[in-house]
């Protein structure tokens, strides 16, 4: 049920965001956590790779039909998240306070939206001392797979025997990414990883459940954010936060993308450079210093690896196809902060809705009590008692 007409803050025209970008806090680590092979969360860094790279020629299909994927069949919510946030607050005894606290992919969205002409979104919102917190529309996401997943071939159909195999489905170049990264990445450093282990990782099972995530803080112009988000791996070994706790890390992202002609059009070179405001934007949100990018075949045979320094990238495409402005990107991201937080200035639950080709991102509130599962209990009873009688603990002494 709504309860008031939505607010619109329009995309259109995008010279109103041109120009220098506002000013970003760079991201810097808060904390992290882990999931494990059977995907439980842990509070480590067990979940962090290596970065070694991948044999040229190497097959992007095998193993395909023991991939094993997971899905949330639950809506998660910001409960891991959350959950690192105590664990924080619980060790230091201060609150992290921040005007926003999201997963990494919403904002993606959300900065991408200026120039992804088939972007569209649906979130909720929540306002809870003085932060407002965001998560995905699950049941939406799920309803969006559910339709993808009716038009897929059973899982233990070869790819070989696929109807086509020059046009993979969704599922398949799905596992092309997690399988670059199998190729792609070791458990230990690479000095330390005896040869016939980086050898033996074109037959390495291929799996999503474990992984590691990074928890930042950053900043759009005036507004905090508490992000959230997986990073594939590391290029070096992670700086001792005890002794150099303002170096950045050296996370690395891992995508592929189809190689580029050898005689390209310029249509080749613009599809390709706007693959890469993704790239940018969610390795750019984390702080992630390093995209590096696996071209494959259409049959999906590894052909080439480049690799991209993050800051870069925008610079690449104004030289470019100029399709995409990283600093519109910024600045449309810091308004549309801004326009949060003059709108979700009581409790309930808010939506935030951007339709395919709408143009306009709606925020309208749709419950008037409550946090609508947004909030765990276990967060919000650490706020409430946990966290307040450390604090005044400490204002005693």
């Amino acid at each position: 049920m709504s309860y008031s007409p939505p607010t619109l803050f329009p995309i259109q025209p995008l010279d109103r965001f041109q120009g220098a970008s506002a000013r970003i806090k760079r991201p810097c680590e808060v904390t992290h956590f882990s999931y494990d092979d059977n995907h439980e969360y842990k509070e480590d860094e067990s979940g962090i790779n290596y970065y070694h790279p991948p044999q040229i020629g190497a097959d992007l299909r095998e193993g395909f039909e023991t991939f094993r994927h997971y899905e949330d069949k639950e809506d998660p919510h910001l409960d891991s998240l959350l959950k690192a946030l105590v664990s924080k607050e619980e060790k230091s005894g201060e609150r992290v306070q921040v005007d926003f606290v999201t997963w990494r992919g919403m904002m993606t969205k959300i900065l991408t939206a200026p120039f992804d002409f088939f972007a569209q979104f649906d979130m909720y919102a929540t306002l809870h001392d003085g932060t407002i917190y965001i998560e995905e529309d699950f049941a939406a996401k799920a309803l969006d797979r559910a339709s993808q997943n009716d038009r897929l071939p059973p899982r233990n159909q070869s790819y070989n025997h696929a109807p086509n195999p020059n046009q993979p489905t969704h599922e398949m170049m799905t596992f092309w990414g997690y399988k670059f990264e199998t190729l792609s990445l070791l458990s230990t450093l690479p000095p330390e990883t005896p040869e016939s282990v980086i050898a033996a990782r074109p037959q390495a099972p291929v799996s999503n459940y474990a992984q590691h995530c990074s928890i930042v803080r950053t900043g759009f112009g005036p507004s905090s954010l508490l992000l959230g988000g997986e990073v594939d791996g590391l290029w070096a070994a992670k700086p001792d936060p005890a002794t150099h706790p303002d170096a950045p890390i050296p996370w690395i992202e891992l995508k592929t993308s189809e190689e580029l002609p050898q005689h390209r059009s310029k249509h080749d070179v613009l599809k390709f450079e706007r693959k890469l405001l993704k790239f940018w934007a969610q390795s750019f949100l984390l702080g992630v210093g390093k995209v590096i990018v696996g071209f494959r075949s259409k049959q999906g045979i590894l052909r080439a690896v480049d690799v991209y320094e993050t800051n870069q990238i925008p610079g690449m495409v104004r030289r470019g196809t100029q399709c995409w402005d990283g600093n519109t990107c910024i600045n449309f991201a810091t308004a549309f902060l801004s326009h949060l937080k003059e709108t979700v200035k009581e409790e309930g639950v808010y939506r935030i809705t951007l339709r395919k080709k709408g143009g306009v991102v709606e925020v309208q509130k749709v419950r008037e009590k409550g946090t609508g599962g947004i909030l765990s209990e276990e967060f919000l009873e650490w706020r409430k008692n946990g966290l307040v009688g450390r604090e005044k603990e400490s204002a005693a002494t």
